[in-house]
């Protein structure tokens, strides 16, 4: 049982290998990325449908560098990354999608916080025209 209930700064929790794991790209996380495989701007804009979707073993070793980040061993997490199948594709690249998003914009979450409670927040009034 994990003791952490939020996402760390600049991190996601999201379900990995059937378990809620802390995910956070670091910039040692990124370097490797990058000298493995491309810049790490070119796969952020295919993750949001601006480029040519990354290849799966892109983000296999995104979400494995991720668990790395959030505090997993990286054998650990070369292990449940290896143990995915094809199935499991379509989610971690939803994963993938959130902890390169959050990581390259943490604030987004602190503005969604504040605008949660918006929708059932009564109407402000109109001023009446005189």
């Amino acid at each position: 049982m994990s003791i952490l209930k939020e996402a760390p700064r600049g991190g996601v929790l999201e379900e990995v290998g059937g378990q809620r794991r802390p995910l956070l790209l670091k910039t040692e996380g990124i370097e490797t990325f990058e000298d493995t495989h491309r810049a790490i701007y070119e796969v952020y804009d295919g993750l949001f449908g601006r480029r040519a979707k990354p290849k799966s073993k892109e983000v296999r070793d995104l979400i494995a560098l991720g668990l790395v980040g959030g505090g997993m061993p990286s054998a650990e997490a070369d292990a449940i990354v290896e143990g995915l199948g094809p199935k499991d594709l379509p989610d971690l690249l939803k994963v993938a999608q959130a902890m390169v998003g959050i990581a390259f914009h943490p604030d987004v979450e602190d503005r969604l916080d504040d605008d949660a409670g918006e929708e059932n927040a009564p109407e402000k009034p109109q001023a009446n025209p005189s």
